[in-house]
């Protein structure tokens, strides 16, 4: 599969600039690893650098208002539903007391409430209020437009490249 992977090659005139296979910009070998530029190691830099430019590019097209930590702590009690601070600290790899002063400011902005725990009273949970939902839904549809103005400069070719590689990423992200 990754031999596969390794000979994919941007459309003639697009604008990726990848180059798994040949020239790129790194030199002739491209973002080349140990394994040479069409082997396995060539594929994991070029795809850690892509996916690095454009997680870079679409936190450019975040509100300016909160921190990335903020927005990820915001994002992950939205899609999680009510969560212990230490649930979700836990999630977010931070340690507790980082996040404590993450919900602390985002329940002063409004953007998140508490409520004690049902299960333990020495416990709060946190959840989003309508405000962090409405910030989070702009924040989403901002980043999708920038991204589908994006997208439209592409082929037809090159999108199905990338709806076939969606389910892959994810597979990717989640191990």
């Amino acid at each position: 599969m990754v031999g596969d992977l390794a000979s994919i090659k941007p459309v003639p005139g697009s604008s990726s600039g990848v180059g798994w296979g040949g020239a790129g910009p790194a030199g002739p070998a491209g973002p080349a690893g140990p394994a040479g530029p069409a082997g396995p190691g060539s594929l994991s830099s070029a795809l850690r650098i892509g996916v690095m430019r454009l997680a870079r590019r679409l936190r450019q097209e975040r509100s300016g208002e909160f921190t990335l930590t903020q927005m990820s702590a915001l994002a992950t009690i939205d899609r999680r539903g009510p969560i212990t601070l230490g649930q979700l600290a836990d999630h977010e790899r931070v340690q507790p007391p980082s996040m404590t002063r993450v919900v602390s400011h985002l329940v002063g902005a409004g953007l998140l409430s508490r409520t004690p725990s049902l299960d333990d009273r020495r416990q709060a949970l946190v959840e989003v209020t309508p405000s962090g939902r409405a910030l989070l839904t702009a924040d989403r549809r901002r980043r999708d437009e920038w991204l589908t103005d994006r997208l439209q400069t592409m082929s037809p070719a090159e999108i199905e490249v990338l709806r076939a590689a969606v389910p892959l990423f994810e597979r990717l992200a989640s191990s």
